[in-house]
């Protein structure tokens, strides 16, 4: 090596660049990177070793020279190497604090140039609408105050990328931008192109010859991408999915009896536009095989192995069926918990006979002592007491060990409400092998709700309503509520309040004050009312509930009502007194005060396993309210309801309710004010049925009901006038009476939708309704033949006065010096609807917990109907918070 070559300064540095990953920058800052490595030329530049004789740190802003030199092995008075400069320039950009680094040697005397990373300012998303600042944000590891490093963004920009694969957006690209400031500051900008969703096109599957490609289709939760799957998140491509779409299969090959079925491969290929995923799965399906010899062994002294054999639900000669297997195995863990055996090992014992194609299985229970309960254990709650979960255990320390009333326990913990639903009772060991722990697992949810609410309903128009209600009271599980009502047709305040513990007994205590207003109408069109009645309730009810039995409680009531019911005196009165004319027989014979004291009870048998929202049991209800302990009002009111709900699988659930009342007077025979006898039971204490208890009916529209259709004139060809009903809307008044008999059933089936139609709370169903109300006393129609009016005189003496028309059209002859002329108002009354023959209607409606509000839709087509029934297409109720 000469010695011009040996004064020349080498240069260790990485050139600045205007690309990040290869984007531009705007403006254009230097990059950092790992140092090049030395060449033997550049090493040839520097002593090829020697003594440093000092060291000289320049370009640092934030750093002092003392730490820049720390992350190096360079020291005055030690010797250096091409090899120990080489490793310097390595350590200085390993720490990733430097954009630029050169050292110069001067025969001994280093000079280390350094040029920092900019300091960030601040991390801007841009573009993103699909994922929201809120996701992306934690991901990203760079901060403000940070030094900037080019690792640093590109690991960041895969975070992003892997954030928008997970929501199934392949297709979406993340440019990262550097903003250069002053001070040697930056702003980072991430420009995402989100890009659209990639869906699944096409499931291909090679190999299957016993089942077509869409039964296969149809077992995986990956579904291909049509338009009728607009609201199903399966979809979407998902990795994960993928891998259980395998398991899925193999599920559904085994349930069939194909013991050595196996999926060779599964490809997930996206296309060259980015927009959809083609799966192909390629699978050998194998022999089918049948059951052999099935039979339990039982170690456990009180499970006869002999009597368990009996009850298998498989035998011999069967189809083989792993699902089977598999729950057979639950059902004997289950079996021999019910026995105190928590701990029971329950194990099959597979003998496959390739030659005769059969599957022979031998349950095997192992031995296992008997469990007793050594402590329940309750995580999570932070509002509830321990005691209102604890109330609601079927077991308690000391206990034998029951699988049974463990799940009994989680049923009614979840039927309280108070906690998310993935509720879990766990049970692990305890200190000994005869003990367990219940470990209870809760999530507590919102139990208070303050809401002032605005809605429109096809029922009562536009309604408001405040309420306030804690259904945890205190985190004593005690109910209190208070809320306001108003609608065009109905008014309401009311105070409750519930202790489902009194005394930490099980007794529930409960009570309500209320004041009620309701402004009863009638159609006149189809789109038009009337206020008929308005009735004004002020009372309260005091409540009382004790168990029976596990599944049967005794619930109490004293009601107290004070009642008034009133007609607008200006419409449907004459001279001071209800003109049956005007009103109608019913409406003279509804007015009045009333006082109703009245005791009750409700005989409740309930199994289902969510009282709230439940998905099987079944729920029986017995109630009787007998009026006349004091009052003015004396009856017997009845009614009997059930329910069943049953799982179909695959989350379908299907519900069949049905229920009945009858309420029979105590008072005798009643009149109203003309002497004629009336139904024993007034107008406001009977029942009424329609929307929304029967759907594809109008509100009161099925039942008892009297028509008033009004007469107009007709004149044919030659001259003559008759006088005939006209039918139209707008020349028809309808009153429901109601009925002191009715019967109700309803039949249901809710639809499952895939998990972006749950998570918007779209719960769809189908039904079929069907029920009547009859049993009153004819009420007596009334045909009226309209008005004459008679003029007495002539000129500014004449006097008018309006008289009934002896006839319909006609007037009698007037006196000497008048005149008659007919002014209308005839009518005709008809009683209708009064039989117990079902009414029958069957459609589809929609719940949605939607952004502004719950919403409700129903489309219902009556099948069946009786002459006088309001029927109604379609009927809905929505409101929103503010």
């Amino acid at each position: 090596m000469n010695s011009s070559m040996r004064q020349r300064p080498v240069v260790f540095a990485l050139l600045a660049t205007t690309m990040i990953a290869g984007l531009p920058m705007a403006p254009a800052m230097a990059q950092d990177a790992p140092a090049p490595a030395a060449t033997p030329t550049a090493a040839s530049a520097v002593a090829p070793q020697g003594t440093i004789r000092a060291i000289t740190v320049n370009g640092t802003q934030r750093l002092e020279q003392d730490t820049v030199l720390s992350y190096t092995k360079l020291r005055i008075g030690q010797p250096y190497t091409q090899e120990s400069l080489d490793q310097a320039l390595r350590d200085l950009y390993e720490t990733e604090l430097f954009a630029d680094v050169q050292i110069r040697n001067d025969n001994g005397s280093l000079i280390v140039e350094v040029k920092e990373n900019p300091v960030i300012n601040r991390i801007v998303l841009e573009g993103n609408k699909r994922l929201k600042e809120d996701k992306i944000r934690p991901e990203i590891k760079l901060a403000p105050r940070q030094i900037y490093t080019r690792s640093k963004v590109r690991a960041d920009v895969a975070r992003i990328v892997e954030l928008y694969r997970r929501q199934g957006r392949f297709a979406a690209t993340i440019e990262p931008k550097m903003v250069q400031l002053d001070q040697n500051r930056v702003d980072i900008v991430f420009e995402i192109s989100e890009g659209p969703k990639s869906k699944v096109r096409q499931i291909n599957i090679i190999g299957n010859e016993k089942f077509k490609d869409g039964e296969l289709r149809g077992q995986m939760v990956t579904k291909q991408s049509r338009w009728f799957r607009i609201f199903s998140s399966g979809t979407s491509y998902d990795p994960d999915r993928l891998a259980y779409d395998q398991q899925k299969l193999r599920q559904f090959y085994l349930t069939e009896g194909y013991a050595d079925f196996r999926v060779i491969s599964a490809v997930a290929e996206l296309t060259p536009d980015k927009q959809d995923f083609i799966i192909t799965y390629v699978v050998e399906e194998g022999d089918r095989y049948k059951f052999g010899d099935v039979k339990v062994e039982s170690d456990i002294r009180d499970l006869s192995g002999d009597s368990l054999t009996k009850r298998l639900p498989m035998k011999k000669g069967d189809w083989y069926n792993a699902k089977l297997v598999e729950d057979t195995v639950d059902t004997l863990s289950e079996t021999a918990g019910l026995f105190g055996y928590a701990f029971a090992d329950v194990s099959p014992d597979f003998n496959r006979e390739k030659e005769s194609l059969t599957m022979g299985i031998n349950f095997r229970i192992a031995n296992a002592p008997r469990v007793y309960v050594e402590r329940v254990d309750i995580n999570g709650n932070t509002l509830t007491q321990d005691k209102v979960v604890r109330r609601e255990f079927r077991l308690a320390e000391g206990d034998a060990f029951n699988s049974f009333l463990v799940k009994r326990s989680k049923d009614r913990i979840n039927s309280l409400g108070f906690f998310q639903e993935k509720l879990d009772i766990e049970q692990k060991p305890g200190s000994a092998p005869d003990r367990i722990v219940l470990e209870t697992n809760v999530q507590e949810k919102s139990t208070g709700e303050l809401s002032l609410s605005a809605g429109y309903s096809s029922l009562e128009r536009f309604i408001i309503a405040a309420s306030i209600t804690q259904r945890n009271f205190r985190g004593k599980g005690q109910e209190l509520r208070t809320s306001v009502n108003y609608s065009a047709y109905s008014k309401s305040v009311e105070v409750g309040f519930t202790e489902p513990y009194f005394m930490d007994k099980n007794i529930a205590l409960g009570g309500d004050i209320y004041r009620r207003d309701l402004n009863s109408f009638r159609y006149l069109t189809s789109n038009t009312r009337d206020t008929t009645y308005e009735q004004s309730t002020t009372g309260f009810q005091l409540r009382a509930g004790v168990p029976l039995t596990e599944y049967m409680s005794l619930a109490l009531r004293y009601t107290l009502n004070f009642d008034d019911v009133t007609l607008d005196q200006d419409t449907y009165y004459t001279n001071g007194v209800c003109d049956p004319l005007l009103a109608g027989r019913y409406l003279c014979d509804a007015i009045g005060k009333r006082t109703t004291s009245s005791i009750g009870y409700s005989l409740i048998y309930d199994t289902r396993d969510n009282r709230i929202r439940a998905t099987r049991g079944q729920n029986v209800t017995l109630s009787q309210d007998f009026a006349g302990l004091g009052g003015s009002v004396k009856y017997v009111r009845t009614r009997l309801s059930a329910s069943k709900y049953v799982p179909l699988g695959a989350g379908f659930i299907f519900s069949l309710s049905a229920e009945g009342g009858y309420i029979h007077s105590l008072e005798g025979t009643r009149r109203d004010s003309t002497g004629q006898e009336v139904d024993p039971i007034r107008l406001t204490d009977r029942f009424f049925l329609g929307e929304p208890q029967i759907r594809g009916f109008d509100i009161r529209g099925v039942g008892p009901r009297v028509k008033r259709y009004y007469l107009t004139s007709q004149t044919d060809a030659d001259g003559n006038t008759t006088y005939v009903r006209n039918n139209s809307n707008n020349n028809v008044s309808d009153d429901a009476l109601g009925g002191r008999v009715y019967y109700m059933a309803r039949a249901e089936v809710e639809i499952p939708l895939g998990s972006g139609a749950r998570e918007m709370g779209l719960r769809p169903s189908v039904f079929m309704d069907v029920g009547a109300v009859a049993g009153l006393k004819n009420p007596g129609t009334i045909n009226f033949a309209g008005y004459c009016t008679v003029t007495t005189g002539s000129g500014t003496s004449a006097t008018s006065t309006t008289v009934r028309a002896p006839s319909v059209g006609n007037c009698d002859t007037p006196a000497v010096g008048s005149t008659a002329s007919y002014s209308g108002g005839a009518f005709e009354e008809e009683y209708l609807g009064d039989t117990l023959s079902p009414r029958l209607s069957v459609g589809f409606g929609v719940n949605w917990n939607s952004p502004f509000g719950p919403f409700r839709i129903d489309i219902a087509k009556a099948l069946l109907k009786e002459p006088g029934d309001d029927n109604k297409l379609i009927t809905f109720n929505v409101g929103t918070q503010f």
